[in-house]
């Protein structure tokens, strides 16, 4: 399934994605307070699952952490995934089966309106990815948008993105190490990604403040702290949302 040439339902997720709230705050695991967001431009992705690939094994960690939202927040729940270093993971078909019903899960919480996968994939692993991805999209509604994080590197001359089911790649524009400088400075330009799903959004964090403001859609926003009004009304007023 490819961007472009999906239809009806699936389409439809394509629409649901544009209605996104143009500023989306990570919840990761620990207790937040965000009951005083404005719904209206802001919409909450929280860690829904971690997810580990150990040798065969998959070992899965539900959200312990609590976390308060105001009525009508749009949630996207995020799927973490981990495999062990040195390619210890065995990166099975019954791992792709069983890693896709644990996402494909998190779509019937309560008030979810989109479904993310977090996975900093090895490129040994890239294969294993896009057939994970593919069943995942089978497994939900077809209407439901399936995003995404991407490594700025995969965005910029990378072209394996192009052939994954998926609606959004979101590029992460912090924590890039050596390649941050060149990245941003080719972004500023108006050098952007060659990967036409990298183009809707952009990750950001609190920590890494970007010396101008994106031009994306959507911002999704990361912060290492609890978030307060304080910070969340920083990234509005910094990236003017």
């Amino acid at each position: 399934m490819f961007p472009g040439k999906r239809s009806g339902a699936a389409a439809e997720a394509r629409h649901r994605l544009a209605s996104l709230p143009p500023v989306i705050l990570w919840a990761w695991e620990r207790p937040e307070r965000l009951d005083f967001i404005n719904t209206e431009n802001t919409g909450v992705a929280f860690l829904a699952k971690s997810i580990y690939l150990r040798a065969e094994k998959v070992v899965t960690r539900p959200r312990l952490q609590p976390l308060s939202v105001p009525p009508g927040t749009v949630l996207i729940a995020v799927a973490r995934i981990e495999s062990e270093r040195h390619g210890l993971a065995s990166l099975t078909p019954g791992q792709i089966e069983t890693v896709s019903q644990e996402i494909s899960e998190m779509a019937r919480q309560s008030g979810v309106a989109g479904i993310q996968i977090d996975f900093d994939a090895r490129v040994s692993e890239r294969t294993f990815y896009s057939d994970l991805l593919a069943s995942v999209r089978k497994s939900l509604p077809p209407d439901t948008p399936l995003t995404i994080t991407a490594l700025a590197s995969w965005c910029k001359g990378d072209n394996w993105l192009d052939a994954l089911p998926v609606d959004e790649a979101v590029p992460m524009l912090f924590r890039m190490g050596i390649d941050r400088t060149q990245i941003l400075n080719g972004l500023a330009s108006g050098d952007g990604f060659s990967a036409p799903l990298c183009g809707q959004s952009a990750g950001l964090s609190v920590d890494e403040v970007l010396p101008y403001s994106p031009a994306s859609e959507r911002l999704y926003v990361f912060n290492p702290d609890s978030w307060t009004p304080e910070s969340v009304n920083m990234v509005m007023e910094k990236y003017h949302r």
